[in-house]
C-alpha cells in the first residue's frame, strides 16, 4: 500500500451519501488535513431518513410515515454536525443537500444536469484540491451514484481536483485500494469518538462499523480513464423480462427494459453496449431491478463504459 500525506495547502471535499460516512470513509484523513493547515468541506447529499428498521427499533414503532421520517433525518443531521466537532470541522463546512434517501440513483436518471450542476456548484465555490466519493462499486445504491454523481461534476470543474474514492460496503483489500491513511493513536481515538455520535446506526450495527473504524482507512485514485464497451454481466433468462437497463452521461439518462436496450452479443455470448460514445467522454451504465424489495443493496451496480 502507497501511505498518503496532506500539505498545507490542501482543500479537502468529502462527498457522504448518508450521516456516518464521512467518519467511516474519511475519519483520519479529514482530521490529517485539518491539522496540517488545510480545509475541509462535507456534502451531506441525503439525511439518511429512509433508515426503517433502526428507527423502528429506537422508537418502539412499526409504522414510519412521512413525519416520522423526517423527525428522524433531523436526528441524523444532528449527528453528522456531532461526529464532525469530534473530528475538528467546524459546523458551518456542512452542505447538505437535503436529497432524498435511496434515491440518489433516481435523481440522476430523471435529471442528469440538475443534479450534477448541485454539486459541481459546490465545487466550483469550494475550489477542493482533493474530492473524496465512494467507490462506484459499493453495493448500497445511493454510494454507487454518488460515484456517478461526482465523476460527472469533476469533469466540469476547472481546474479538476484530484478525486479518491473510499468503500464502506464491501471488502477494502489492499491490492483493490492501494492509498491508506497511516493514524495516530489520538487520530484513531477521535475517529472512534467521532462514529460514536452516530447513535441511530451504532445500536443495532455499533459491532461492524466499530470494525470498519478500526480498519485501515484506505482509498483508490480516480483517472478520467474510460472503462471497457463490454458489460460485465450475463443476465439470467429468467430475470431479463423484468430487467432495465440504465445509461447515465453528462449530457442525461436512458433507462430501457433489457430486452429492448441497444445491446449487442459477443461471440463468447457476453454482452457489450452499442451507442456511439457521448460528448462527454463519460459513460456509466447500470442493470437493476425496479422491484420493491426489503432487500437495498444492489445485485449487479454499476459499470463505466
Amino acid at each position: 500500500m502507497q501511505p498518503w500525506s496532506v500539505s498545507a495547502q490542501a482543500r479537502l471535499l468529502v462527498v457522504a451519501p448518508h450521516p456516518d460516512d464521512e467518519t467511516l470513509g474519511c475519519g483520519l484523513l479529514i482530521q490529517q488535513v485539518l491539522a496540517s493547515g488545510g480545509a475541509v468541506q462535507l456534502v451531506l447529499l441525503t439525511d439518511g431518513d429512509n433508515n426503517p428498521w433502526p428507527q423502528r427499533y429506537l422508537e418502539r414503532r412499526v409504522r414510519i410515515d412521512a413525519a416520522s421520517r423526517q423527525r428522524w433525518g433531523r436526528r441524523r443531521r444532528n449527528e453528522v454536525l456531532q461526529a464532525m466537532a469530534r473530528l475538528g470541522v467546524p459546523a458551518p463546512a456542512l452542505c447538505p443537500l437535503g436529497w432524498q434517501d435511496m434515491e440518489v440513483t433516481s435523481r440522476l436518471r430523471a435529471d442528469v444536469p440538475g443534479t450534477v450542476a448541485a454539486l459541481r456548484d459546490v465545487i466550483l465555490a469550494f475550489r477542493p484540491s482533493l474530492v473524496c466519493c465512494p467507490v462506484l462499486g459499493d453495493s448500497h445504491p445511493d454510494h454507487g451514484a454518488a460515484h456517478v454523481l461526482c465523476r460527472l461534476a469533476v469533469a466540469g470543474a476547472s481546474p479538476a481536483p484530484e478525486l479518491f474514492a473510499y468503500p464502506v460496503h464491501g471488502e477494502a483489500d489492499e491490492l483493490a485500494y492501494p492509498i491508506r491513511m497511516d493514524a495516530t493513536g489520538d487520530q484513531q481515538r477521535r475517529k472512534l469518538l467521532a462514529l460514536a455520535e452516530h447513535q441511530t446506526q451504532m445500536k443495532l450495527s455499533g459491532a461492524r462499523m466499530r470494525r470498519l473504524a478500526l480498519s485501515p482507512e484506505r482509498y483508490v485514485r480516480v483517472d478520467a480513464a474510460a472503462g471497457s464497451p463490454r458489460l460485465p454481466w450475463r443476465p439470467p433468462m429468467a430475470l431479463r423480462p423484468w430487467l432495465r437497463l440504465l445509461v447515465v452521461t453528462g449530457e442525461g439518462a436512458r433507462d430501457w427494459r433489457w430486452t429492448e436496450a441497444p445491446v449487442a452479443r459477443d461471440p463468447d455470448g457476453g454482452y457489450r453496449l452499442d451507442l456511439p460514445a457521448a460528448a462527454s467522454g463519460l459513460r456509466f451504465v447500470k442493470l437493476h431491478l425496479d422491484w420493491p424489495s426489503p432487500w437495498i443493496f444492489d445485485h449487479w451496480g454499476w459499470h463505466i463504459l
